[in-house]
């Protein structure tokens, strides 16, 4: 009777699922089959980008700046900044939390100058408690929102490039 029961309870919940809309993520398509990027290949950002446009399958990223002119379109990073800001302090006027902000502009055009994707600006930020006892483990914990908000920013680039519809 158990087996029966969770048989059936199984059988609705896979109904529910497929009803909902619910799928898998399915590969991002592009309007361009060619990328060119300047941005720096050892840059954090530059590696992510790399490897999430790599991931897609169906596009060449280029980084070579002799290699420009064959690309599709071009990714220009305008400005990628990196922020700490003290946000709060003790009585005895010792830090207790940071702001980090990282602020990215970018545009997409082609080689011939006709913009895609207008100057956008991206800004993400997270808020850091700290107490000098555990400073190591703070900075550590740092590196790691920083590599988070980067990995967010590169998937709201893929989701603006993925949107464009024609060149």
């Amino acid at each position: 009777m158990t087996r029966r029961l969770a048989a059936w309870l199984s059988c609705a919940l896979l109904l529910a699922l497929a009803g909902c809309g619910f799928g898998l993520r399915q590969p991002v398509t592009f309007a361009f089959t060619s990328l060119y990027s300047g941005v720096a290949p050892n840059s954090p950002l530059g590696v992510e980008l790399k490897r999430q446009l790599r991931s897609s399958g169906q596009l060449e990223y280029i980084t070579d700046a002799s290699r420009q002119q064959e690309a599709q379109a071009v990714l220009d990073i305008l400005t990628e900044q990196r922020i700490k800001t003290v946000v709060g302090v003790s009585a005895t006027g010792q830090v207790r939390e940071f702001q980090l902000r990282l602020i990215l502009k970018f545009r997409l055009r082609t080689p011939q100058g006709k913009e895609l994707i207008p100057e956008t600006e991206l800004v993400q930020q997270r808020a850091l408690s700290y107490d000098e006892v555990f400073a190591l483990a703070k900075e550590a914990e740092e590196v790691l929102l920083y590599r988070n908000m980067q990995s967010d920013m590169v998937q709201q680039i893929l989701r603006r490039l993925a949107a464009v519809k024609e060149l």
